[in-house]
């Protein structure tokens, strides 16, 4: 649906931040038709999502605890065949969904809601009888996931927690868990298989409702653009159902990195996200059953899907311990880590970019795998996130796929320290000043003219900070095409800097939506585990609050002509 010959403009949003005109407590289906609609009739023909897999505890996207299973409170209950719109208005109100409408999402109790109205749609599907037919074909045709996603889930709400290696030894993988199930009670088991019958009908109405919204974002001529994490959860169904195509003695992560100053183990050590490596001799062995599933399962509600951090399909740096015992290494010497890990200190895996010939076999590999996605997708589906210290031979590779990666313009440097023109972008490319992890422009403005008017304040004290903030701000309005003569408030600046975006020569053209509106709003802070983060949504009436700013927005991707 999308020609990378051709140039388009996109907007990224969580999920979770739209409101709908109904919605119940946080942004679903049915607010995603809405704002297929905004973004259809604003010139945007791609929007961008972040993962909607079913998140854990943190309410991270990126810490799903399913590769396949959809996040239930994506479905739109309004579009349940089995629930009335008395029993929804019921339980909405029983659950007080005037205060869920209320600030930023509360995840606990609209989640509760949802499984309050999930419920009830299954006890109506049992009692009526209709479409058994099509849910049974539904569960047999998903089996290869769904069975130990079901299991998995079941098992995680009878234990209270997602964390596999807590449960009884009985139930502590897939293949013991069976056995185990097969020896219930016959009273008992039968309760079981009615929880398992309830997730699976769960994930059908998922499934029918996402691939509704793709037909109907491809009528609207807009192509939705999902997510995938390059790695999963530790405490994962993934997991727990398949340890053998995980290398689970390693953690992965990113090297060390000097920049983080106030972090003393990511200044020595790295960052360590906890996600068990890939066992890929045994991902071989299958012909890459498991991504090959992965990626097919996305592909039925998005058009194309961004790989997050793909640098991992090349060499991915690796711990040798998980993130619990961080603390336990931060001031280790190597010499000490080695005597606690059996000699491995932190590395890449499978080569470090050391020697010409460790670049090519790291090169090599990374193609070997994304041609196997792109063999089970076809053209055109892939994107990679390829940020970061990105190895000198990834973007080639990935030009030489036709698979786009990013270009981020303020970190777009050439040799002689300049920003790169957006011009001299390859086509194959997709361009954008922030994503969910980076701070919007408003906010990047006002910390440059804070700056500013601290040396104003007292030139003696912070008259580097002030030559700094300048150099970075007249930087990258000049790359965007103008400049800053004065201190301007960001309203002066804010469409300059999206017409800078529009005109350069990347295929693709992203604004994350608080850059489109002008806004400050965080979605997420990285590092942050609290039940502030993933939660953030727009402004009620937001649509008719930024109507005159949207409607600037789209004369300017009209006359960039994308």
């Amino acid at each position: 649906m999308i020609a990378l010959s051709q140039q388009h403009a996109g907007v990224l949003v969580p999920l979770f931040a739209l409101r709908g005109k109904s919605d119940f407590g946080c942004g679903d289906v049915a607010a995603l038709r809405s704002f297929i609609d905004w973004a259809a009739a604003h010139g945007f023909r791609v929007v961008q999502l972040l993962p909607v897999n079913e998140t854990g505890g943190d309410n991270s996207p990126y810490n799903a605890i399913s590769s396949v299973a959809i996040e239930p409170t994506t479905i739109d209950p309004h579009c349940i065949a089995e629930l009335s719109t008395a029993e929804i208005e019921r339980i909405a109100a029983q659950h007080g969904i005037t205060q869920l409408r209320e600030g930023a999402v509360k995840w606990a109790p609209v989640k509760a809601l949802r499984v309050a109205l999930l419920r009830c749609a299954f006890v109506n599907f049992k009692a009526n009888g209709k479409r058994t037919n099509t849910f049974a074909a539904f569960v047999k045709n998903e089996a290869s996931w769904l069975d130990g996603y079901a299991l998995f889930r079941v098992l995680m709400a009878r234990h209270g927690s997602e964390s596999w290696e807590t449960w009884p030894e009985k139930v502590r993988s897939f293949s013991v868990a069976k056995s185990w199930l097969n020896g219930l009670p016959a009273s008992e088991r039968t309760a079981l298989e009615d929880e398992l019958s309830f997730v699976r009908y769960v994930q059908w109405q998922a499934f029918e409702q996402w691939r509704e919204v793709k037909r109907y974002a491809e009528k609207n001529g807009v192509a939705l653009m999902g997510d995938i994490p390059f790695g999963v959860n530790y405490n994962s169904a993934d997991v727990w159902a398949a340890p053998q195509i995980f290398d689970l003695k390693w953690s992965g992560g990113a090297p060390p990195e000097p920049a983080f100053a106030d972090d003393e183990f990511v200044r020595r050590w790295g960052q360590n996200w906890g996600v068990p490596l890939y066992a890929w001799s045994a991902h071989r062995s299958d012909d890459f059953a498991w991504w090959r599933q992965r990626v097919r399962k996305v592909e039925e509600a998005f058009h194309l899907f961004r790989i997050d951090h793909v640098l991992g399909f090349y060499r991915i740096y690796g711990f040798p311990w998980r993130p619990q015992r961080n603390a336990e290494f931060a001031l280790l010497s190597p010499e000490e880590a080695r005597e606690r890990t059996g000699g491995e200190l932190p590395r890449f895996h499978e080569h470090a970019d050391d020697t010409p010939e460790h670049r090519a076999m790291n090169c090599a590999q990374g193609e070997e795998f994304l041609r196997v996605l792109q063999d089970e997708v076809g053209p055109g589906a892939l994107v990679g996130e390829d940020l970061g210290t990105v190895p000198v031979y990834v973007r080639p590779s990935l030009l030489g796929l036709e698979i786009p990666g990013f270009k981020v313009p303020q970190w777009e440097t050439e040799d002689d320290g300049r920003l790169t023109p957006g011009a001299d972008y390859p086509r194959c490319t997709i361009a954008t000043y922030a994503t969910h992890d980076h701070d919007p422009l408003c906010v990047m403005w006002e910390r440059w003219m804070s700056a500013i008017r601290a040396a104003l304040a007292e030139p003696s004290r912070f008259s580097a900070e002030n030559e700094r903030a300048w150099r970075e701000l007249r930087t990258l309005a000049g790359w965007a095409g103008f400049d800053v003569p004065l201190m301007m408030d960001f309203s002066k600046v804010h469409e300059r800097f999206l017409k800078g975006l529009f005109r350069c020569n990347s295929s693709i053209a992203i604004a994350m939506i608080t850059d489109v509106l002008g806004t400050a709003d965080r979605f997420n802070v990285p590092g942050s585990v609290s039940a502030d983060n993933w939660s953030a949504r727009l402004p009620e009436g937001w649509e008719s609050a930024f109507e005159r700013k949207a409607a600037s927005v789209a004369a300017l991707i009209r006359a960039s002509g994308r």
